[in-house]
């Protein structure tokens, strides 16, 4: 797969496009366990994300290969992503800010 087109969304999600039209959904959190991953925790990070085609790579040394996406993402039908793609997006406007709070904040001790 060849990524044609990648945009961050919240919850740090990844709307793909890849170059055969296919779209879909990629859940970056559970890789931010990882050391190489984790300055993506900061939503700044996480939305300079480039598309290297064959790759996302981000300036803090995390990355993914199109395969990596190809196998994990959550393809979406037509009208999904449609919705998912709105113009705002398109046109390069980044999303409304998420609150980002510790673990501890989302998940009190005892719960989940």
């Amino acid at each position: 797969m060849n990524i044609a087109e990648i945009t961050p969304k919240g919850d740090h999600l990844l709307y793909v496009k890849s170059d055969d039209g296919r779209v879909g959904l990629f859940d970056v959190s559970p890789f931010l366990q990882s050391e190489a991953f984790e300055p993506l925790k900061h939503r700044e990070e996480f939305e300079r994300v480039p598309n290297g085609r064959y790759f996302v790579a981000w300036a803090c040394g995390a990355d993914l290969s199109a395969d990596t996406i190809e196998a994990r993402w959550q393809l979406l039908s037509a009208n999904d992503a449609q919705h998912e793609a709105s113009p705002g997006l398109r046109a390069g406007k980044a999303p409304a800010p998420a609150l980002l709070l510790p673990c501890e904040t989302r998940f009190p001790a005892g719960i989940g």
